[in-house]
Order: structure tokens, then C-alpha cells, then sequence
């Protein structure tokens, strides 16, 4: 009996289709530039063009276009893809917004990347994952600074494909002189980032130019045209014979005959008997089953989510990296790396921040800001902060060593961001540039008289006291009060006050907020020292922001750092104004004065506040006395 041939059989060309369609090789790619460039058109264009959108789809868009468009009886793309209530009320694309797609010759994700200066931390989301970057220029306008801007975050961010979209080309009569300015000034553009393949394509996303078929309205454009070189453009692909690298997402221990470590494989190939090292701690294994849900492989390549266990009982856990053991990444605590600040609070260099990277997260500083750059001439510009949306080259110091690789080798393991620590939100993207080695000589000198022994000999328990307030508040008073009380009991202490350290120690430093962290952090290294030396410290610092003081306090064990507000409102600390102080700040005389053209941010949780308007100094030494005895 003949059995049916695959064309007379519907459930057999149904899995055809289906598995020429999960083999489909898959492009990434953005859509960015500046705001109403047709960005929203043109990916609405795309998906409509391509017979991908159902017909309850093209209803509703044509339902849309008549209630929300802006092109009267005509489809508006747009619409397809600005979908948030505040878009279109506005007309603008705010987040980023998703679409997936396929021809027959390829799979596409896009990312309709927001044009908006405030919404370029958006944008680089985006553009962390893509491939290619489509830039859209409205012909009408040329180049603009978001255009410059944008192109500079593709190129920081490895994308070494764009797809120059000169679009609008209707609203200038099809004019090839205008496309061809604005070609030769983006290739000088291209050129200054480095980004080394530029097409560039004239177009009309809402006529449909040049978007699947040629142009006839552009008969001297020979080019390609959007939608084919999108299907065929070849994009430079993480080999499969790099070394085996896979961060550790998570620690599977299901019973006790079971343990693994899950994660994706961002680079090479792993197989059982593989030799392995788990960074950063070194140690080494082999690998001896890679297992997945539908059972073990015999390889696992780029890409694949597995689970490896090991030959040896290795202690590795999340944000560790298992990697070739005879081609490891390096492994290092301070960095030179490239910096998008994405906050509406400036970069303060010397501030604490968590640093994530791949599935690790340690403390971060940014120690230095090496330059910021301008992104419309690409210039070197010195700073001593960073604003939203600036970009700078920087150096980073962790307190803890991670496994990395250079951005330009591998960007997993070379991209970063760091997030806000008291809010958690996340405040700069980055990527890796080398490891500084200017330390790597420096190591911890053992002693064998330590603080425990230091302490004993004065019979006490060292601790950090740390007075914070409003200038005016009385910290100096009431920090000297309870040292001669402390003196009177026997013990060893000594006072850091903010006016004298400056005398000496921090005379360099002024008042604006880079060097308000940078004097926190000198004293409080200070008061580390002396903590160490057995000695109960009294420091009292203004220390306005929250974030430094916090940075004090882990730089002690736990019950080492009393935390005390002398809270005193601005209209008593200014009313008393014993030196003078307050009343310069208001004339102007001096700048960056607390409580006047400068936050004072207060404690959330001190171990003590001090109400110095309903009690005496006095008496705020006696409470603080008090606490320090009770420990």
C-alpha cells in the first residue's frame, strides 16, 4: 500500500513548516535615532507589509489609526507598536517595546527603542542584546544629538552593524543630494565610533519606499531595500570553539544524591570528562553529566540552558563562573570601563553602589572619572560627576574579585550595571574595558597584636560614634561633653570633628558633593583605624547624604557603629548660627552650604536621635552615655 507523500498530507506540512521555522537562523535589532524619526512607522510598516498581522489585528489598527492617527483616513503604523496610554496621548514611544516576526529566510526580534533624551537609558536596554541597529534620520533634519547619541551607545555597545534609515524621503521630493549629505556625514560619524559596517538606505516607512520593493519615486538608489537586507545582512556570531564559559545561576539540589549547577552557556561548547575551573575561586573539576529536562547531552553549545554537575565536590555557588580550565577568564577587583549614567541623581565618584555582572553582585565604587565624553564631537571632557544621560570612561574598585572578559570578547561576562543601594534601582550601565593592575603588589601585612588584644589592655569596647546634623545642631558639643564623661570613667577616646580634620587631612577638599563623599570616606577610614586601635571614636561630620554614612558604617563589624542624629530643625540650627555660617550662605558668600543650597538627607534608622530643642546638651551626652552602656 503507498503510503501519502508529505504534499497530500496537512499534518505533515504543518511539522515541515514548523521545523524549518525553528531552524531559522534568529536577528536581533533596534530601531533608535532621534524623537519622530518614524521609528513606530516604520517597524508598524514592516509587520503590516509582511502579511504578519491576523485580520482582528489590521481591524483594530485601522479602528486605532481613525480614533488615535495623525494620518487622517490612512493606517497609522504607529499604532502597531505604541502601545502605552501615554505614548499615544503624546505621540511619542516611551519604553521599549517588543515585536517578534519571521519571513521565510529569517526570525527578527525588534526593539522599538524610545527617541526622547530622558528615555536613553531605555534605548541602551535595547541595545544590549541586538545585532544590528537600525538608525532612522528624518531627511528634513540631518544628524541631530540624539542621532550622535545613540550611535555612540551602539557602538559602546558592540553592535558593529547599522542600517543608516533615511527616512521621510517623500517630505524632500525624493532629493538625492539630501540623502547623499547625510550618508557622507554619518560615515565620518561611523568612523570616529568605529563602527565598521554602514548601510544606508533612503526610504519612506509611511509610503512603503524602499521598505520590501524599490522605489520608483528613487530611481538613482541601487541599494538594497530594508526588509531583504535585514534577511541576508551576515552578523558576526560567538564561535562555538571559544572556550566554555557559564556563569552560575543557581545551586540544584533537589535531594542528597543531587547536586548541579544551572545556568545558559555564554560561550564555547562543554561535554562529560571537560576539565574545569570554578572562578573566581580557582578550584578545579571535571564535568560529569550535562543534564537538561529532556535528559543528559553528550555537548552543550552557546546559548543552551543546562545543568552541570562535577566530578569533585566543588564549592560553587550563584554568580560563580565555570570555564574551560586550561582557557580561563581573568579574574580582578578594580577596572577601567566605560559608563552610561542613567539617574536623575549624579555619579558621585567615591559613593557606594552594587555592581552586578552576569548573576554576581558585590559592592562598587566608581574611583575616578577618568574623562566624560562629548557626544557630538567626541571630545575628551574632564568631570568630576556625571549627569543623566552622559557618558564617561572610568575607573571601578569592587570589594570583591569577579570573573570577566572584556566587553569586545564577550558580552555577558563584560557587562555590568549598578544599582542604587538604598533603592535598588538600577542607576548606570556599563561594559569592561581591562583589569588595572596597580594594586595587585598589595596585600594585608599580618599582625599579631589585634584589636581584641588592643581592647583589653584598655579594658573597654571599641566603638565608632558617629554625630550627624545640621551645622548648628550642637554634634561638636555634645561629641565633646561625652569624651570628657567617657575620660572621666578611665576610658580612651578621641574626637574627629569636621572643622579640624579640615585643617589638615581634608584640607584639599571643598564643599561641593564629590568632595562631601570623598571627605566621608577619608574619615571613616580614619575611624576604622582607630576602632582597630581599641579607642572609642567620636566622630562628628555633618555627613549629609545617607548613602556615605552607610558606607561608614560597613566598614565596621556589627555594634562597632552607633549612629547618632542630633536632630535639630533648620530654623533652630539657623537661628542659633554661632559661627556665622548660615547667614554667609544666605548672602551668597558661600556655596554648597547644608540646609541652604544643599540637602541634608537624615537618618532612617539611627541607633539614637537626639532632640536637641526639648533637652539640654547635657543631658543629650547622658543619653548617649547611656547607650553606649548598654551596649
Amino acid at each position: 500500500m503507498n503510503q501519502p507523500s508529505t504534499l497530500d498530507d496537512p499534518t505533515a506540512q504543518v511539522a515541515t513548516y514548523l521545523q524549518q521555522h525553528e531552524t531559522k537562523d534568529l536577528l536581533r535589532f533596534i530601531t533608535c535615532g532621534s524623537v519622530d524619526d518614524g521609528k513606530s512607522t516604520l517597524i508598524g510598516r514592516l509587520l503590516h507589509d509582511t502579511k504578519l498581522l491576523l485580520d482582528d489585528q489590521v481591524a483594530a489598527l485601522e479602528a486605532d489609526s481613525r480614533r488615535h492617527g495623525t494620518q487622517g483616513d490612512d493606517i497609522d503604523f504607529a499604532l502597531l507598536v505604541d502601545g502605552l496610554a501615554a505614548e499615544r496621548e503624546q505621540g511619542i514611544t516611551i519604553d521599549v517595546a517588543y515585536r517578534f516576526f519571521g519571513t521565510d529566510q529569517r526570525k527578527f526580534i525588534v526593539a522599538d527603542c524610545p527617541g526622547h533624551e530622558q528615555y536613553t537609558r531605555n534605548m541602551a536596554t535595547g541595545a544590549s542584546t541586538a545585532d544590528l541597529a537600525i538608525v532612522l534620520v528624518d531627511a528634513r533634519k540631518g544628524l541631530l544629538t540624539q542621532t550622535r547619541r545613540h550611535s555612540y551607545i551602539v557602538s559602546l555597545l558592540g553592535i558593529r552593524h547599522v542600517v543608516l534609515a533615511i527616512n521621510k524621503m517623500d517630505l524632500v521630493d525624493y532629493d538625492q543630494g539630501t540623502f547623499d549629505a547625510i550618508e557622507a556625514g554619518y560615515r565620518e560619524l561611523a568612523g570616529q565610533l568605529g563602527i565598521p559596517h554602514v548601510t544606508a538606505i533612503p526610504l519612506s516607512a509611511l509610503r512603503g519606499d524602499n521598505m520590501l520593493e524599490p522605489s520608483a519615486a528613487m530611481p538613482w538608489y541601487d541599494g538594497p531595500q530594508l526588509l531583504g537586507h535585514l534577511e541576508t545582512v551576515e552578523v558576526e556570531r560567538a564561535a562555538t570553539g571559544e572556550a566554555f564559559r557559564m556563569p552560575v545561576q543557581w545551586v540544584c539540589r533537589p535531594n542528597h544524591e543531587f547536586r548541579g549547577f544551572a545556568g545558559t552557556v555564554v560561550a564555547g561548547v562543554v561535554e562529560p570528562g571537560m576539565d574545569i575551573a570554578v572562578l573566581p575561586s580557582g578550584r578545579r573539576s571535571k564535568v560529569a553529566r550535562v543534564v537538561t529536562q529532556d535528559g543528559d547531552l553528550a555537548r552543550a553549545t552557546a546559548g543552551q540552558a543546562v545543568t552541570l554537575t562535577l566530578a569533585d565536590e566543588v564549592d560553587a555557588s550563584r554568580g560563580d563562573v565555570i570555564a574551560a580550565a586550561s582557557s580561563p577568564p581573568e579574574v580582578a577587583d578594580q577596572f577601567a570601563a566605560h559608563l552610561l549614567w542613567m539617574d536623575d541623581q549624579p555619579l558621585l565618584p567615591g559613593r557606594p553602589y552594587w555592581l552586578k555582572i552576569g548573576s554576581r553582585t558585590v559592592g562598587a565604587q566608581v574611583t575616578e572619572i577618568k574623562h566624560k565624553v562629548d557626544v557630538n564631537t567626541q571630545d575628551q571632557l574632564a568631570a568630576k560627576h556625571l549627569e543623566l544621560n552622559e557618558v564617561a570612561y572610568c575607573n571601578l574598585y569592587l570589594d570583591q574579585p569577579v570573573a570577566f572578559e572584556k566587553y569586545a570578547d564577550n558580552r555577558q561576562l563584560g557587562a555590568f550595571i549598578l544599582i542604587d543601594r538604598q533603592t535598588n534601582a538600577t542607576v548606570a550601565a556599563g561594559t569592561l574595558d581591562f583589569a588595572l593592575r596597580r594594586a595587585g603588589n598589595i596585600h594585608w601585612q599580618h599582625v599579631d597584636v589585634d584589636k581584641a588584644a588592643r581592647a583589653r589592655i584598655k579594658h573597654q569596647t571599641p566603638r565608632c560614634v558617629w554625630f550627624t546634623g545640621l551645622s548648628g545642631s550642637g554634634k561638636s558639643t555634645i561629641a565633646n561633653l561625652v569624651e570628657k564623661k567617657l575620660l572621666a570613667q578611665g576610658l580612651h577616646t578621641y574626637i574627629l570633628d569636621g572643622d579640624n580634620v579640615r585643617h589638615g587631612l581634608n584640607k584639599d577638599l571643598g564643599f561641593t558633593d564629590e568632595d562631601r563623599v570623598e571627605n566621608i570616606r577619608r574619615v571613616a577610614e580614619v575611624a576604622r583605624l582607630m576602632v582597630d586601635a581599641g579607642l572609642i571614636v567620636l566622630v562628628s561630620f555633618i555627613s549629609p547624604f545617607r548613602a556615605e554614612r552607610r558606607m561608614a558604617r560597613e566598614m565596621f563589624e556589627i555594634g562597632e557603629f552607633v549612629e547618632v542624629f542630633v536632630d535639630t530643625p533648620l530654623e533652630v540650627a539657623e537661628q542659633r548660627d554661632v559661627k556665622g555660617l548660615y547667614a554667609k550662605a544666605r548672602a551668597g558668600q558661600l556655596q554648597n552650604f547644608t540646609g541652604v543650597d544643599s540637602d541634608y538627607e537624615p537618618p532612617t534608622d539611627p541607633e539614637l536621635r537626639l532632640d536637641t530643642v526639648g533637652c539640654s546638651a547635657t543631658d543629650a551626652a547622658a543619653a548617649v552615655i547611656a547607650k553606649l552602656a548598654d551596649g
